[in-house]
């Protein structure tokens, strides 16, 4: 096994006594968009990535210091920095030999300049969260001080505002969408790959199941004078039919291996440090967790039954390339996912956001409201709002001019949670033709999101006039195999059925 750790790894070449650390980064991305999580990486940090084989996973190299703009990218998920690569690991058949293996592994690994890197993440969050506490207490301060000195209506008006703003937060329960039950970084798999999103729940379940006795063996330990004993876990992700261990087994041994290496105490919730130990096939990648929590989080506090993804409507966004100006609709928003991440990310566009169920509207609109305080509480408190409107209305009649939209993108109906496939044989050739009128001819484009691919082809081949297929992008929504479709609009005038513009 030491040729493993010399040969085959590869590691980050070691800094060197003043020279500039640098890290290799591991992103966990919206699987189908790891190719614009890369050009994302190359525009934003100047940096190329490299595509995993394990799909839904980029890696890139950047100095530490860039670690701020790194948690800045909107397309990537989970972050960790790369201890070591095996592009060919040489895992014994033998399951106990195998497993010896890993164990070994841990002493061999190149952990110095990984944990710097850790360290200095964590001292980034740890500032972020002081600055967040003051902006808070000062915008509390201001609020006061405007309280005392406004006119009684002008009092009378926020407090009522604030109070539907709280009740409607306290109506609106998380529904158990991929958005809701996903617990960051415990995506323990094994068997062939399948999406993180559709196992996220039993595999915490089975990881603790399986690292009881790790968490024993670290109970007794103490650290050495005054240092704080950090507390770790590790996470393993397996994917692959040829391996002789599951990735209980894989955690617990080589957990076993780390707080022996360390002298660190494990704990399975309120640990400190998550080393992360990603098998694909042949393929081993060993890390340590940069983020407590998944980045697509970031816009969403009103979550609905099929909230999506923050990152996967970046990524939608992207491929249809906005311009400034450009009108930007989303006539299906349910929560508004998709035209908050635009609003925020493309501010020279005009993002509109409509849907038919009011209670979606509704659920909307308080995450515009949530995404504007958020804004207010960062430092240059001179808020500007942002550019994006919601309204209810039908998707099958829209009240906007013909001609007048440049940009369609809407997460369709899969036809399981909200809606059936039976409807959608109905609603899918009447929702394209009405966003074929609204959209510009000649250079309007359109990017939709569907599981329902033999509904959403049929739709489209009768449709064929006013809207042509570009690229599409297979995409993994909640364990649901889906489609993201880019549509150019023809320059065919789509059918004029309304008298009353």
């Amino acid at each position: 096994m030491a040729e493993a750790g010399t040969e085959v790894g590869q590691a980050p070449a070691p800094a060197e006594e003043g020279a500039e650390l640098s890290a290799v980064i591991g992103a966990t991305v919206p699987t189908g968009f790891e190719q614009t999580a890369a050009e994302e990486v190359q525009e934003k940090l100047g940096s190329a990535s490299r595509i995993s084989k394990d799909r839904g996973k980029i890696y890139f190299e950047v100095p530490a210091q860039s670690l701020p703009q790194v948690h800045r990218l909107r397309s990537v998920d989970n972050l960790f920095v790369v201890v070591q690569e095996f592009k060919d690991y040489p895992f014994k058949e033998n399951k106990e030999d195998a497993l010896k293996d890993l164990e070994d592994l841990v002493k061999k690994l190149p952990w110095t300049d990984p944990m710097k890197v850790w360290e200095l993440n964590n001292s980034l969050k740890k500032k972020k969260t002081k600055r967040k506490k003051h902006n808070l207490q000062s915008t509390a301060s201001r609020e006061k001080l405007n309280a005392d000195g406004e006119e009684e209506g002008t009092d009378q008006q926020e407090a009522s505002k604030q109070e539907d703003c709280a009740q409607n937060a306290a109506g609106v329960e998380p529904a158990g969408g991929q958005d809701t039950e996903e617990p960051q970084g415990v995506a323990s798999r094994d068997g062939e790959e399948e999406e993180e999103d559709n196992e996220q729940s039993h595999a915490k379940e089975e990881l603790q199941a399986g690292s009881g006795s790790e968490s024993k063996a670290g109970e007794g330990t103490a650290g050495g004078g005054d240092a704080k004993v950090l507390k770790f876990r590790v996470t393993c992700n397996r994917a692959g039919d040829k391996h002789s261990f599951t990735s209980n087994e894989a955690a617990r041994d080589f957990g076993g291996a780390v707080q022996e290496h360390f002298q660190w105490k494990a704990d399975m919730t309120n640990f400190d440090v998550e080393v992360l130990l990603n098998i694909h096939n042949n393929e081993v990648v060993v890390g340590i967790a940069l983020t407590e929590e998944s980045l697509h989080r970031r816009n969403i506090t009103h979550f609905g039954p099929t909230t999506l993804r923050s990152t996967l409507a970046y990524g939608m966004l992207r491929l249809c390339d906005p311009q400034p100006t450009d009108i930007i609709v989303d006539p299906m928003c349910g929560t508004g996912a998709i035209p908050i991440e635009g609003a925020t990310e493309w501010p020279s566009c005009y993002h509109i956001a409509g849907d038919n169920n009011p209670q979606a509207v509704k659920r909307a609109a308080n995450n515009i409201c949530s995404l504007l305080k958020k804004n207010e509480n960062k430092e240059s408190s001179t808020s500007l709002g942002i550019p994006l409107d919601i309204i209810q209305w039908d998707i099958c009649n829209l009240p906007l001019r013909t001609g007048s939209v440049d940009i369609i993108v809407s997460d369709m109906p899969f036809g399981k949670r909200i809606g059936s496939k039976k409807k959608n044989w109905d609603l899918y050739p009447a929702c394209l033709m009405e966003m074929g009128r609204i959209c510009t001819p000649g250079t309007g484009r359109a990017v939709l999101l569907t599981q329902d691919k033999k509904c959403f082809a049929k739709a489209l081949s009768r449709m064929g006039h006013i809207w042509r297929r570009g690229q599409t992008v297979w995409v993994n929504v909640g364990g649901l195999h889906a489609a993201v479709y880019l549509l150019k609009r023809t320059w065919e005038r789509a059918e004029e059925k309304r008298s009353f513009w």
